[in-house]
């Protein structure tokens, strides 16, 4: 997993790219789809990156553009990326179509900060705290099919500790009602909890806690929400980052720096109001405690 990025990374590139060209050559969405003879979607998914793309299309696309021979090139070199397969794709229908970009993102992340004021971020969660979760979330899948979206979300989790590429920097926002509401047995919350402080030991992960005396807070308009910053590589700016936020009907992927620059604000005014780690910790073990007692 730790080597296998899948073609997330050079699908947003080459839709980044394409969609570039298209406005410079002043040519609208719908004027595209019709000049190509597809649907608006099919333009928009490529240049959104959310599907490999052929090499047909790219080359009407880039002809429709009037795109250097030269760039043409690269960009074909670049579509024939966009086909490979992350190590995701062996979990089949487990993985929702919206969410299968999310997953290769996630992976090909040098950062990684997490708002939740709901439940324990995936990559976090305990295989019982996770099992209690899908038996409320998808309460017709099969016992097989749970166990498989289960394992999906529990190989995410290597990433906290690969070594090549380096494991991302984790930084996680925890409301209190998080660690107060309960998920299955008074065991799988206390187990959900100690793993939280065993993971906080980790040197690339920083759990804090949003205390629920801290009152209403930006967190409470804009919802939950994850920040992911990418690395430079070999490029000479790194690709842009991306807000996700999910839905139960699908997922929100916003990459404009005005966005960015926005949900940013919301971070930093959520961090103000955070308990230090040492401060986050003993309010874990109290929790934890309270939940023995229950």
């Amino acid at each position: 997993m730790a080597e296998d990025m899948g073609s997330t990374v050079p699908r947003r590139r080459l839709g980044r790219a394409l969609r570039d060209l298209r406005n410079e050559a002043g040519i609208t969405l719908d004027a595209a789809a019709e000049a190509l003879e597809c649907s608006r979607q099919k333009v928009w998914r490529i240049e959104s990156g959310l599907g490999s793309a052929r090499s047909v299309d790219v080359r009407a696309m880039c002809e429709l553009y009037r795109t250097k021979g030269d760039l043409t090139r690269a960009l074909l070199a670049l579509a024939s990326e966009t086909r490979a397969k992350g190590w995701w794709h062996t979990y089949g229908d487990a993985i929702p179509d919206w969410f299968e970009l999310y997953v290769g993102l996630e992976s090909a992340a040098s950062q990684l900060r997490f708002y939740k004021n709901s439940l324990v971020p995936g990559i976090l969660q305990t295989r019982d705290y996770a099992l209690g979760i899908y038996r409320i979330d998808q309460p017709d899948l099969s016992e097989d099919e749970r166990e498989r979206a289960v394992e999906l979300r529990l190989q995410r989790q290597s990433l906290l500790t690969r070594r090549l590429p380096r494991a991302p920097q984790v930084q996680v926002v925890l409301c209190e009602s998080v660690l107060l509401r309960p998920v299955g047995h008074s065991t799988t919350m206390a187990e959900q909890l100690r793993h939280l402080l065993e993971v906080n030991g980790q040197s690339n992960v920083s759990i804090r806690v949003l205390p629920l005396a801290a009152g209403p807070h930006h967190g409470t308009v804009a919802g939950e929400f994850a920040l992911l910053d990418f690395p430079l590589g070999n490029r000479s700016t790194p690709d842009p980052s991306v807000i996700y936020s999910e839905s139960i009907t699908g997922a929100l992927y916003l990459d404009r720096p005005c966005e960015f620059a926005a949900y940013e604000k919301v971070w930093s005014s959520l961090l103000a109001l955070t308990l230090d780690e040492g401060q986050s910790i003993q309010l874990i073990n109290k929790i934890i405690g309270e939940v023995h007692r229950g």
